[in-house]
């Protein structure tokens, strides 16, 4: 039997030439022919067998690719998150060091990718203070809350390098804090708390985006130094104001990472919403109320998440098959992978509720009318499938057929059909 596959692989004079030989012994033609035909008939019986349609590998286990310590290990695996797969992998996590995407992720996918990122030494510089610690963390704020150390919103934070040793008494990289001052500031009688790194009065004005009338009176003056916990006044005598505090929006930014599974995400840097307070000035008109605003500032500064998101795509070959035999452009490959990955694991004979190895035949568990979710992507009621064809209890690539038709149907696109699972975990 090598020799057949060998056969097959050789170049069309390579070939040539070995049907001259053997043209010249009978007694070696009859074996290969009859092997030739044996292996055709096998092919052909096996594609008969499956109804012409390509079959899923059961299975419950997971290719897992670790990239670790410079080295890039690939593993099969039943482990359910990404915690289980390091332990049983015996890859020991130090404090400092990232894990991508967090221990906690489940694995539903094949080939899905870990990176574990080793801490380096860092010194956070805090003024006159020094604090030396180990990090992998990728932004200057997240190594700072990794070390343990609090930081506000205002402080600016930089990444540097250590250039010098002897001079900076430091190894690797440096993070240098920049202190906010905290400031009480009275807003036309509502008393706010912020922090800033103005140097002046005025300077924390144009900062904030406080904007002064001709009617307003600051105190202290505008040249006046910012001190911590100092008081600051603007008035406004003879008008009728109120105040209401609303939030700041936490800005997302969300990074492509060739490195990490299409679809897994990875916190690089954790957000926080921002506040502000509301002045506005309430006039009276031919017994009528108006507000107009009058002055907003931010008492607290909004902190960007940022987030990374895999883009690599490395789907096993028999789903490939199933999906192109169910007509879904390769295009939608990944989105059609993320969601049936996560709704049956790519078992067609799966019931809302089974936990474990796929069933090896359809059982008649519940009603093909009931409420239970069914199949590739667990549809609810299960008997809706039967308008892709007969066997659709069983046929992975009918499911898909009807899979298809409800994402486009519901949501235009199977992109936003993978839109709307990452946003709510449903579809």
């Amino acid at each position: 039997m090598q020799k057949i596959f060998h056969w097959f692989q050789q170049s069309k004079e390579d070939k040539a030439a070995d049907l001259r030989r053997v043209s010249r012994h009978p007694t070696f033609v009859i074996p290969v022919v009859t092997g030739l035909v044996v292996l055709l008939l096998t092919t052909m019986f096996l594609i008969f067998m499956s109804g012409g349609t390509p079959e899923l590998r059961s299975t419950d286990t997971h290719i897992v690719i670790i990239n670790h310590d410079k080295t890039e290990q690939t593993v099969p695996t039943r482990a359910r998150t990404v915690s289980e797969v390091l332990e049983r992998s015996s890859i020991k996590i130090n404090p400092g060091d990232v894990v991508e995407p967090n221990i906690n992720s489940e694995i539903v996918t094949d080939n899905f990718r870990i990176n574990v990122y080793r801490a380096v030494p860092v010194t956070i510089v805090d003024g006159a203070r020094k604090v030396f610690a180990y990090s992998a963390a990728s932004t200057p704020r997240s190594i700072v809350k990794q070390a343990g150390m609090e930081v506000y919103p205002e402080d600016k934070l930089e990444l540097l390098p250590a250039d010098n040793f002897l001079t900076e008494a430091s190894i690797g990289q440096r993070v240098v804090v920049q202190r906010s001052t905290p400031v009480n500031v009275n807003i036309y009688g509502t008393p706010v708390q912020l922090r800033s790194r103005a140097k002046t009065v005025g300077d924390l004005l144009v900062e904030r985006g406080l904007k002064i009338d001709k009617n307003d009176v600051v105190q202290p003056v505008q040249t006046t130094p910012v001190a911590a916990n100092m008081q600051i006044y603007l008035l406004r005598h003879g008008q009728k104001v109120a105040t209401e505090e609303s939030t700041i929006p936490m800005p997302e930014e969300v990074v492509e990472d060739g490195s990490l599974t299409f679809g897994s995400t990875a916190l690089r840097q954790q957000g926080s919403a921002g506040k502000k307070v509301i002045t506005y000035l309430i006039e009276n008109k031919d017994g009528k109320e108006s507000r107009r605003i009058l002055q907003e500032i931010t008492t607290q500064e909004p902190v960007k998440q940022i987030t990374a998101r895999g883009k690599a795509v490395q789907i096993p070959s028999d789903k490939q098959a199933v999906m192109a035999a169910a007509g879904i452009s390769s295009g939608d490959y990944p989105y059609v992978d993320y969601i049936i990955s996560r709704e049956s694991g790519w078992c067609p004979t799966k019931w809302q509720g089974n936990i474990g190895v796929c069933p090896a035949y359809y059982q008649d568990i519940h009603s093909p009318s009931s409420g239970y979710g069914y199949g590739l992507c667990q549809s609810t009621p299960a008997g809706k499938m039967a308008s892709a064809g007969s066997d659709w209890q069983t046929n992975a690539v009918t499911q898909l057929k009807w899979c298809s038709g409800y994402a486009k149907g519901r949501y235009g696109t199977w992109a936003a059909a993978y839109q709307r699972w990452v946003t709510y975990h449903n579809w």
